[in-house]
């Protein structure tokens, strides 16, 4: 009853299309309480391929590895905690973040486990599963679908281990292909506003709905010479295209509706090392001009030590072997990007709108679905979270001997609920997050 319930919301919603102007300050006194917008909830999930060094990463005192419960409970909050050599950096936004440590999602598979880091399920055991593989943004986007233009934005490369950023899936079991760099990402927010743009961008609409129209009658005349399971395969195909005809239809309400005016000039592509402060800086403007409220960003590994001055390959790296000289190089790498999510989440802190600071309505996700790349593990994956509105300034310490020890996905819950959503089940979960609120 509640999905169906939430269904008929998230249809009535892409009704309408709506688009809100940025917070101006001097503007501030002059707008009357009857015309103030609600806030709008967003959410950002950045995922690292390769995980973090858990010697460098982890809070000292953290005990997920130590023989000694935490406690009865099997989970301790803890306040008094001293960032690890990798996440020292953001001891300046402790009372904005949250690490937890201790949770995963029960899988096996190293390199290809960590893919599931946003959905708690590999693809290969999708198939098995209510809601497939489908990740927490894509999740969530189904809800608020024609707010914004964009209804998420996934961001990544299309090289490296896999063939690229596999951060994000559908419900139908599909990899939604990342936006490559800066570039492309700016092109997107911010280029297309002439008339001859919006025409083509029109046309492509007609083309692809009558591309689908073949494609439904063709499914139609072959589904009644089919046996039972054949039609599974042909139901299952079809539902593919419906989620395609829907983004269609989406997309062509908001041909007409003007883009941001650019802030800056077009940037070109370089290297994820030096397009990742940039990366970043788009992701905000996207989230102020209310262009989308989900984003999600992978750091690969496409992303090249020798862009940093770091000899050495990223992927070999990662398996340092305890090697001190390897582990010092990694910890160089991935204390960067450590570095750049904090500058994130203080530009979160700093840029506001009509209601106030766009950290407050945005819950920030950072880790890995990657535990310890060395041994290839992904039990307790490194976890942060910023902002949402939610208490900080803490470290969750979960036991992973404990036989209550919740499943990441619980964490996944109350983002959901964080967001808007009446969302009380995800994936493998159990529940919400306790401790988290």
């Amino acid at each position: 009853m509640r999905q169906s319930t939430l269904q008929r919301r998230g249809l009535l919603r892409a009704a309408g299309v709506s688009i809100s102007l940025p917070f101006l300050a001097s503007m501030k006194g002059t707008t009357s309480a009857s015309t103030v917008q609600p806030s709008k909830q967003r959410m950002v999930c950045i995922g690292n391929m390769l995980g973090f060094y858990p010697g460098a990463f982890w809070p000292s005192g953290n005990q997920a590895d130590e023989k000694s419960s935490l406690s009865q409970d099997g989970w301790e909050d803890r306040t008094d905690f001293q960032w690890g050599r990798t996440t020292e950096c953001l001891e300046s936004l402790r009372d904005q973040l949250t690490v937890v440590s201790g949770l995963d999602h029960g899988l096996k598979g190293g390199h290809f486990a960590i893919h599931a880091f946003l959905s708690g399920v590999r693809q290969i055991d999708a198939k098995s599963m209510p809601m497939a593989n489908v990740t927490i943004d894509q999740y969530a986007a189904e809800f608020i679908a024609g707010q914004t233009r964009f209804p998420t934005l996934t961001i990544g490369s299309e090289s490296g281990i896999h063939q690229g950023c596999q951060l994000s899936w559908t419900r139908s079991g599909t990899r939604v292909p990342p936006i490559p760099g800066p570039h492309e990402l700016f092109e997107k927010l911010f280029i297309g506003n002439d008339a001859a743009s919006r025409d083509a961008d029109l046309d492509r609409v007609r083309m692809q709905s009558s591309i689908l129209d073949l494609v439904r009658d063709s499914a139609n005349d072959l589904n009644r010479n089919l046996n039972r399971r054949d039609k599974d395969k042909l139901d299952e195909y079809m539902t593919s295209v419906r989620d395609v005809e829907k983004r269609i239809a989406l997309r062509r309400n908001w041909i007409d509706v003007p883009k941001p005016k650019p802030p800056f000039d077009q940037p070109s592509d370089r290297n994820m090392v030096e397009d990742l402060p940039l990366l970043y800086d788009l992701i905000a403007l996207a989230l102020q001009t209310d262009s989308t409220r989900i984003a999600t960003l992978e750091i690969g590994g496409d992303f090249n030590p020798n862009d940093l001055g770091v000899s050495g390959g990223y992927h070999g790296l990662s398996h340092h072997g305890q090697r001190s000289e390897n582990i010092e190089k990694l910890v160089t790498l991935e204390t960067y990007q450590v570095e750049q999510f904090a500058r994130f989440v203080d530009k979160l802190a700093q840029s506001t709108d009509e209601n106030g600071s766009l950290l407050e309505q945005t819950t920030v996700l950072f880790g890995s679905g990657m535990g310890n790349a060395n041994s290839h593990t992904n039990s307790n994956l490194p976890v942060i979270i910023a902002g949402g509105g939610l208490r900080h300034g803490r470290h969750l310490a979960f036991d992973v001997r404990s036989k209550n020890r919740p499943p990441l996905t619980n964490l996944f819950v109350s983002m959901l609920q964080n967001f808007g959503l009446e969302a009380d089940q995800f994936a493998t979960s159990t529940g919400t997050l306790r401790g988290l609120a």
